[in-house]
């Protein structure tokens, strides 16, 4: 796991988008006045989307750490919105209109003389029952290669403790290559479960410990995210689980003949009973093939 400073100055895209999670007020303000100090050390752009958080308690935050918060305010560098603003501005939440908006926006900060766009989004939302929640797993495994493999751009997501149910909390960081907070002695405690993470060095997702109906949705928000990524070439790497179900079985086959790409599917770590479906199946041959490698 990654300390707070080694994320803050990391320059790969496994750095670059972390997950957060903190218990306290105390442990967000240091979180928030590290991050947004870097980023103006370093002559970035630095936008925070608030959702429990007040804006303002944001900038006298800062202030009293020391920052010229206001002063930053008025050149343009920082800008403190609220998640409603900005990536729950729709009627839903739609992981592709915010993939989208992180485009434009580090094309906007790179275009106002920025070096990049560093940003703090709360995630706190994703705890809540609201349209669209339920894509939040899928939209943080797919940013990593659709947004911070292809762009200089910095971003935090802060998970608050308090407000984000213990099991999906667990998901979601495991969803991010980089991490900060101390782990809660609880996190594991409920057994391995299953955890999905984008790959590092090329396009594609892991799956590890056991896929199986008490964890269809981290499955499915997995399998929606290979589905939906651009990359022609995509990895499914499947060599840390132990246990696939014939629905999840059924589910890879579905999310591979959906891609709009026309090469398979690559299977790393294929189970027997995967290899055995293609034997059965050979027409799924042409959208997913294992290899070793």
């Amino acid at each position: 796991m990654h300390g707070t400073s080694a994320i803050a100055g990391g320059e790969g895209a496994a750095d670059r988008h972390a997950a957060v999670v903190f218990s306290s007020d105390a442990e967000w303000a240091d979180h928030l006045v590290t991050f947004v100090r870097t980023g103006f050390d370093r002559g970035e752009q630095v936008q925070y989307f608030a959702d429990s958080t007040d804006p303002g308690r944001v900038h006298r935050t800062l202030a009293d750490r020391g920052i010229d918060a206001a002063s930053a305010v008025r050149r343009g560098q920082l800008v403190v919105t609220t998640a409603g603003q900005t990536y729950l501005s729709g009627a839903r939440f739609d992981p592709d209109m915010v993939i989208g908006l992180w485009h434009e926006a580090v094309e906007s900060a790179t275009a106002g003389g920025y070096r990049g766009l560093r940003a703090i989004g709360e995630m706190s939302w994703g705890g809540r029952d609201m349209a669209g929640a339920d894509r939040l797993l899928e939209y943080e495994l797919r940013i990593h290669h659709e947004v911070f493999a292809q762009l200089p751009l910095c971003a935090w997501c802060f998970y608050d403790r308090r407000l984000v149910p213990r099991a999906d909390l667990e998901v979601l960081a495991a969803a991010h290559l980089a991490r900060a907070g101390a782990a809660d002695r609880h996190d594991h405690a409920d057994g391995p479960g299953l955890r999905a993470a984008p790959l590092a060095g090329r396009p594609g997702f892991r799956l590890s410990g056991s896929a199986g109906y008490e964890n269809r949705y981290v499955t499915a928000s997995a399998l929606a995210a290979l589905t939906a990524s651009p990359a022609e070439h995509v990895t499914l790497d499947l060599s840390a689980l132990d246990h696939l179900d014939v629905a999840a079985l059924a589910g890879i086959a579905r999310a591979a003949r959906r891609r709009s790409a026309a090469t398979p599917v690559r299977l790393l770590g294929a189970p027997p009973a995967l290899r055995r479906m293609l034997e059965l199946f050979p027409e799924l041959g042409g959208v997913m093939e294992v290899t070793g490698r």
